[in-house]
């Protein structure tokens, strides 16, 4: 990752402008899931949509990547590359997406069923465990905190946070420090001091097992859960500023 870096308030509304735009490609890709839509299919569908911006897909500025998202089925917790699996009924489908505008990325995720309630409380709790991490990103808190929120959220609920992958720093480059973990490490005193313009990617990624995961195949980049059981992810584009953490990816 980068150099970690403090956003002046315009460049906060720059990001907001542009995360505004990515929840709205974000929540209508919810609407247009599917079954017998293929992987490929919805992220071609956003892939459009994020051109329409006049943005470009941050995921396909990543070396080595060249999809506008990642599409995360099952056990997929997250990387998984768009391709021509078929959604079903009772799949759980994340999707995982960027923009670049205006030089500056944001970043979001959100995890679904299709026609079915059976993972309700499992994908509710994640969405709690990121709205408990969201409220404490505040100036004179650290880094732990976001991470100790989450942790705690999901583990009452009887799931397990993922140890091997963090949210990040986010601005003109679509990883910058510092790491927000899903969990607390080491001594608190130690965790990076949150402050004012501040950008962070807070992520919960959570399975629905064990926190061990793995790379499925030699693609390079798609990792599973161990045990084969679903992995969920709730992921939103935060800034920090001096009234409190403002969430930038929302319509």
């Amino acid at each position: 990752m980068d150099k970690m870096t403090i956003k002046t308030a315009r460049e906060i509304e720059i990001m907001r402008e542009g995360g505004k735009m990515l929840a709205k490609i974000r929540d209508d890709a919810v609407r247009a899931v599917c079954p017998g839509m293929t992987t490929a299919q919805l992220d071609g569908i956003i892939d459009k949509a994020i051109e329409r911006t006049g943005g470009m897909p941050s995921f396909k500025m990543v070396k080595g990547y060249h999809h506008a998202t990642c599409i995360n089925v099952n056990e997929v917790v997250v990387h998984g590359i768009p391709g021509s699996y078929k959604i079903k009924d009772g799949d759980k489908v994340g999707i995982d997406l960027g923009l670049f505008y205006k030089g500056f990325h944001t970043d979001t995720s959100v995890t679904v069923t299709v026609n079915s309630d059976r993972y309700d409380k499992f994908l509710q709790a994640g969405r709690d465990a990121l709205q408990l991490a969201i409220a404490q990103a505040k100036g004179g808190k650290r880094i732990a905190d976001i991470s100790g929120a989450m942790q705690l959220a999901v583990e009452r609920a009887g799931y397990s946070v993922v140890r091997a992958l963090t949210g990040h720093g986010i601005g003109r480059e679509l990883h910058e420090e510092p790491a927000v973990p899903c969990f607390v490490t080491g001594k608190y005193h130690h965790s990076p001091k949150i402050e004012a313009g501040m950008v962070l990617a807070i992520e919960v990624m959570y399975n629905e097992g064990g926190f061990e995961v793995a790379y499925k195949n030699d693609d390079g980049w798609t990792i599973v859960t161990t045990d084969g059981k679903i992995s969920g992810l709730f992921e939103e584009t935060v800034a920090v500023t001096r009234a409190g953490p403002v969430v930038l990816t929302k319509t």
